[in-house]
């Protein structure tokens, strides 16, 4: 009997690729799991709104699990409110999660321990996988994304709002991991093998952020980011 199971979906590259092998991995995905900011209403880091995450899922056809988080939340009221979305999840008999982290082994570490806690299994579909192979094979199954956020400290605002293909794979700089992993840029992905049709959207403006370092407040980060406007 397939586990039931939900994904954790961010609606960018490596969710969808994961989320894509985790289908044929058979599991019984019930749900798409997405934090968003609840002042903003727009997907956790990517800046995507609302409208075409809600686009994204009906595309897909797996029913989303929207999560409301204040805007700069403190770890303890971030794990309170993911841990009170689980345990609804695996009172509906959710037994198994998914995510599309690739190589970053504490990540990994705390999202099993979240989910351990519960009794829930954590899957990583794409774990240790080559971040340019990974890269490859997304745009080679038909995948297609836009590059909707980058930090200023890896990559400049050119990148922003580009779509990934091998153009973009060759301009990136050599420090850069191929996949964004460390947090250098996310995308949206609008459509590919897992949508039964593409999410129409145009692109907006370009916006510059600073978010404080949750650590010490005189650090801070730049990030430009594409808005992408629902048709």
């Amino acid at each position: 009997m397939r586990k039931k199971a939900f994904f954790n979906w961010s609606g960018g590259k490596d969710s969808a690729l994961a989320l894509y092998k985790f289908l044929q991995d058979g599991y019984d995905i019930h749900y798409l799991l997405t934090t968003l900011s609840s002042e903003y209403q727009r997907i956790s880091m990517h800046g995507v709104r609302l409208e075409l995450l809600e686009s994204q899922a009906k595309s897909i056809g797996i029913n989303l699990v929207k999560v409301f988080l204040p805007e700069f939340s403190k770890t303890e009221e971030y794990e309170a409110i993911i841990a009170n979305e689980l345990f609804n999840l695996k009172k509906q008999g959710i037994e198994a999660g998914a995510f599309g982290d690739i190589f970053l082994e504490d990540l990994r570490q705390y999202r099993v321990n979240q989910l351990g806690k519960l009794g829930l299994e954590a899957v990583f579909p794409l774990w240790k996988g080559n971040s340019k192979e990974i890269l490859n094979e997304f745009i080679e199954l038909g995948f297609k994304t836009i590059v909707v956020c980058v930090n200023e400290k890896y990559l400049d605002q050119s990148f922003v709002g580009r779509i990934i293909d091998q153009s973009f794979i060759n301009d990136l700089p050599s420090h850069v991991d191929a996949c964004g992993e460390n947090g250098e840029y996310h995308t949206f992905v609008f459509d590919g093998p897992i949508f039964t049709s593409p999410v129409p959207f145009s692109i907006g403006e370009k916006t510059y952020r600073t978010y404080e370092n949750a650590e010490d407040p005189h650090l801070k980060s730049g990030f430009w980011f594409c808005d992408l406007i629902p048709h």
